[in-house]
C-alpha cells in the first residue's frame, strides 16, 4: 500500500498560522544558491529567525522572509509562479488543503470574476470573511451541494490514479459516499489569503485553468512517492477505446486524469469518486475548470459505499487499486454487482470489473487498467469464463512495459461491454503491443501503440470480420479460450510474426553489424610503444579543486522533474540520460560540455566526458562532476588518467557489500597543457573505439537472439 504521510504538526508559537519556507525555498525565491542564504543568516543580524524545522534544516516564516528580501532589493525579479508555489508548499495546513482553497478560488475567478473583485477588495480579514459565501454559490452551481459545508484537514492520502489506495482516509469529515465539494469557512481560509491573492494574480497572467494545472502538476511532481499517476497518453487511449459518451464514470478517480481525457460534448455529465476526499475534491475542481460538463464528485470507498448506485453510464474508465486484500470481501458476499461470480479475496480487480459493468447502461463500454496476473490467475478463472460466455469481455490489450506504474510490468487494458439484447460476440480481440516498448526509461512508442490498438479495435467495431495480424493482434474464438485455465494473456494466443518481419530485420541487423565491425578495425589503437616508467610529479583532484583548476559537484536527490537525469547506470553503459528526479527544493546540478562525470559506487574505473548531446541533463545520485578550467586542464586528459586501475584502487574504500570511490583522492600528473592535449587526444580515440565496440556487442546480441527466435518459430531456415 502506498503510504500516506501525515499533516504538519502545529507548533506552540506566534506563527501557528504562518506559511513556512526552508532555506532552499528562500534561495529559489531570491534566485541564488543555498550558500548565499547561509551567508545572509551569518552577516545580517536582522535576517528572520527560524520558526520551525530542525537545527540542520530550519524553516522560516514566509511573510518575514519576503519582507526582508524586499527591503534588501532581492525580491523584485522573483517569478510570480515561484512566489505562489512557495505559499502553497509551505501552507501551515498542508499543500493539499492549500490546493483545494486555490482551486475553489480559481473556479470563482473563472466563473464569476466580478464576485472575486468584490470580495478581494479590502483587508485580508474581510476577504476571508466574505469569500465562503461567494464560493458556496459557485461550488453549488457547478458541483452540487455538499452534505456539510466544512473542508477536510488536507492531510495527504495515498495514491492518485492509482495503485493500492486504502479504502478510506483518516482525519476528514466528509461523509463516506457524499457528493459535492465542501465550502471552506472563513477561519480556515484566513491562513490562505496571501496564497489566494497570488493565485488571482497568476490567473490574470495565464488563466484560471492553467494556473490550477501548474499548481497541481508541481505538487504531484514534488511528491512522487505519494502519487502514482496515469500517464496522459494512456488516459487518452483509454478514453478513445470507450468512444463518445454523454455520461462517464471513474469510480477510482485520483486527480482526474482519465475523465480529463474524455472528449467533452454538450450536455455531458462526468461522475468521479475516490476513497481519498482530498483527491475527489481536486478532481471535481479540475474537471469544472476544464469543461462545461456537469461534474459530480464524491468521496468514499467505491466498493463499500458506492456514491452512484442508481447510475447507468455510457462509459466507465478506471485505473483501480491493484492487489488489495481488504476490499470488502467479507461484508459484500451478497452484493448484487457480482453477476459473473463472487470474487475471491485475492481478486479485487475482478470486483472492480464487475462494479464497472454494473454501472453501465446496456451496450455501454468500460475500459480498465489491470495487472497482467488477472488474465491468468486460477482463482479468477470462473469469473473470466462467465465474462467470455456472456460477451462482456470484448478485448484485452497487453501494453508495453513502461506504459504506467509499476513500470517494470507490462500492464493490460480490459475493454468490456454490458450485454444488451444483441447476441453475444463469439470472439475476443487480443492485442500484444510489447514490441513497441522503449529503450531504457524513455517509455513506449505511444504513437505506434495507439495506432495498433485503435486500428484493430475499430475494425472489430465495424464488424469487418476476424482480425489477424501476426505477432500483434487476433480475434480469438471464445470457445478456444474456455479451457481449464481460461488464460487470456495475449502472447499465448497470437500467431508468430510473419516471416518477412524476421528475416528482413535480421538481414538489416547483420549488415549494420558488419559495418560496425569494419569501423572497429579502423579505430583499433596502433601497437603500443614501450616506454620507461614515468616519474611525473602528481597532484590530486582535491588539490586541483582547492586551487581553482576545477570545480567539484555531487549529484543530488532532487531538481526539476521534467529535466532528464544522467544516472550512474547511464555513465557506466555510455547511454543517454534516462532517469528522472522528483521536484525538489534542492538545486539540481546541470551538466555542460567538457564536464567529467565519475560514478562513486561499484568499484569500476569509469569517467565520462560530457558532449553536446548530453549537456543540460541533471546530475543523478552517486555521481561526481568535475568541471575543469580549460586554460589549466584538458577534459580528456583528466578523464583518461582518472580511469587508471591503480589510481582507482588507491582512492577506493571498501565496505562489506560495496566499494566507494573518494574522487578527491584520485591522482593525475602535473603536465603542461600541450602535453595534456597529446594524452587527451589518445584517450578520446580510445573512448570512440570503446563506444563502437559496445555498439557492435549490442548488434551481435540482437542478431543472435533474432536467429534463435527465427529458427525456433520456423521463420528462418536452418540452411
Amino acid at each position: 500500500m502506498l503510504g500516506a504521510h501525515t499533516g504538519r504538526r502545529k507548533r506552540g508559537r506566534v506563527q501557528d498560522n504562518a506559511t513556512e519556507v526552508t532555506a532552499a525555498g528562500i534561495a529559489r525565491l531570491a534566485g541564488v544558491g543555498r550558500a548565499a542564504v547561509s551567508n545572509w543568516r551569518r552577516r545580517h543580524a536582522d535576517f528572520p529567525k527560524p520558526v520551525g524545522g530542525t537545527e540542520t534544516s530550519p524553516s522560516f516564516a514566509l511573510a518575514e522572509v519576503e519582507s526582508w528580501l524586499r527591503k534588501q532589493g532581492k525580491l523584485a525579479e522573483v517569478p510570480l509562479r515561484e512566489r505562489v508555489w512557495q505559499h502553497l508548499a509551505g501552507h501551515p495546513d498542508g499543500a493539499l488543503t492549500a490546493l483545494v482553497h486555490a482551486g475553489c478560488t480559481l473556479l470563482l475567478i473563472h466563473e464569476r470574476p466580478t464576485d472575486w473583485l468584490h470580495v478581494s477588495a479590502g483587508s485580508d480579514e474581510r476577504l476571508a470573511a466574505m469569500l465562503p459565501g461567494a464560493l458556496d454559490e459557485v461550488l453549488t452551481a457547478r458541483l452540487g451541494r455538499a452534505a456539510e459545508h466544512t473542508v477536510h484537514s488536507g492531510r495527504p492520502t495515498a495514491a492518485a490514479e492509482t495503485v493500492n489506495r486504502p479504502g478510506g482516509a483518516e482525519g476528514v469529515n466528509t461523509p463516506n459516499g457524499a457528493e459535492g465539494v465542501n465550502t471552506p469557512t472563513g477561519p480556515q481560509l484566513l491562513p490562505s489569503v496571501p496564497l489566494l491573492r497570488g493565485v488571482a494574480e497568476l490567473a490574470a497572467e495565464v488563466g484560471a485553468r492553467q494556473a490550477f494545472e501548474f499548481l497541481l502538476g508541481r505538487h504531484l511532481d514534488a511528491n512522487p512517492r505519494q502519487y502514482t499517476l496515469t500517464p496522459s497518453e494512456l488516459a487518452g487511449l483509454m478514453a478513445d477505446l470507450a468512444g463518445p459518451a454523454r455520461t462517464v464514470l471513474d469510480p477510482a478517480c485520483g486527480t482526474g486524469a482519465l475523465l480529463r481525457a474524455v472528449d467533452v460534448r454538450p450536455g455531458q455529465e462526468l461522475y468521479a469518486q475516490d476513497s481519498a476526499p482530498d483527491l475527489a475534491t481536486l478532481t471535481a475542481l479540475r474537471l469544472a475548470l476544464h469543461s462545461r460538463a456537469r461534474v459530480h464528485g464524491a468521496a468514499g470507498d467505491t466498493l463499500r459505499a458506492d456514491a452512484y448506485p442508481e447510475l447507468r453510464a455510457d462509459a466507465v474508465l478506471c485505473h483501480p487499486p491493484f492487489n488489495e486484500r481488504n476490499w470488502g470481501h467479507d461484508e459484500l458476499a451478497y452484493d448484487t454487482r457480482w453477476e459473473y461470480g463472487f470474487p475471491a479475496r485475492t481478486e479485487s480487480e475482478l470486483a472492480w470489473v464487475q462494479h464497472a459493468l454494473a454501472r453501465l447502461t446496456d451496450g455501454g463500454t468500460a475500459v480498465l487498467l489491470m495487472p497482467p496476473a488477472v488474465a491468468s490467475r486460477r482463482s479468477g478463472r470462473r469469473i473470466r469464463a462467465d465474462l467470455l460466455r456472456r460477451g462482456a469481455l470484448r478485448a484485452l490489450v497487453a501494453l508495453p512495459a513502461g506504459a504506467a506504474p509499476p513500470y517494470s510490468i507490462p500492464l493490460h487494458l480490459w475493454v468490456l461491454r454490458r450485454p444488451d439484447r444483441t447476441p453475444a460476440t463469439p470472439e475476443v480481440l487480443l492485442v500484444d503491443t510489447g514490441r513497441f516498448a522503449g529503450e531504457g526509461r524513455g517509455g513506449p512508442d505511444w504513437t505506434a501503440v495507439r495506432d495498433a490498438v485503435l486500428d484493430t479495435w475499430r475494425a472489430v467495431e465495424r464488424a469487418e470480420g476476424p482480425v489477424e495480424r501476426p505477432g500483434l493482434a487476433r480475434s480469438v474464438p471464445v470457445i478456444e479460450l474456455l479451457d481449464d485455465d481460461v488464460d487470456l494473456a495475449p502472447a499465448r494466443h497470437l500467431p508468430p510474426a510473419a516471416p518477412a518481419d524476421g528475416a528482413e530485420q535480421l538481414t538489416a541487423v547483420r549488415e549494420r553489424l558488419g559495418e560496425t565491425l569494419r569501423l572497429t578495425v579502423d579505430l583499433t589503437p596502433p601497437p603500443a610503444d614501450q616506454a620507461p616508467p614515468a616519474r611525473w610529479p602528481l597532484t590530486t583532484v582535491g588539490e586541483l579543486a582547492r586551487g581553482g583548476a576545477l570545480m567539484l559537484r555531487t549529484g543530488g536527490n532532487g531538481g526539476h522533474a521534467r529535466v532528464p537525469v544522467l544516472t550512474d547506470h547511464d555513465v557506466l553503459a555510455a547511454a543517454a540520460p534516462s532517469g528522472t528526479l522528483p521536484e525538489s527544493e534542492e538545486e539540481a546540478v546541470l551538466t555542460e560540455p567538457g564536464d567529467v562525470v565519475v560514478p562513486v559506487l561499484g568499484g569500476g574505473s569509469v569517467a565520462r566526458v560530457i558532449d553536446a548531446a548530453t549537456a543540460g541533463a541533471a546530475l543523478g545520485r552517486n555521481l561526481v562532476l568535475l568541471r575543469p578550467d580549460r586554460t589549466a586542464l584538458d577534459p580528456w586528459f583528466l578523464a583518461g588518467f582518472l580511469r587508471g586501475t591503480a589510481n582507482n584502487r588507491q582512492a577506493s574504500s571498501y565496505a562489506s557489500t560495496a566499494t566507494r570511490l573518494d574522487v578527491r583522492r584520485l591522482q593525475l600528473p602535473r603536465l603542461p597543457l600541450e602535453e595534456q592535449r597529446r594524452y587527451g587526444a589518445r584517450f578520446h580515440a580510445l573512448d570512440e573505439f570503446e563506444r563502437v565496440l559496445r555498439h557492435a556487442s549490442r548488434l551481435g546480441e540482437h542478431l543472435v537472439r533474432g536467429m534463435y527466435d527465427g529458427l525456433t518459430d520456423g521463420t528462418v531456415a536452418p540452411d
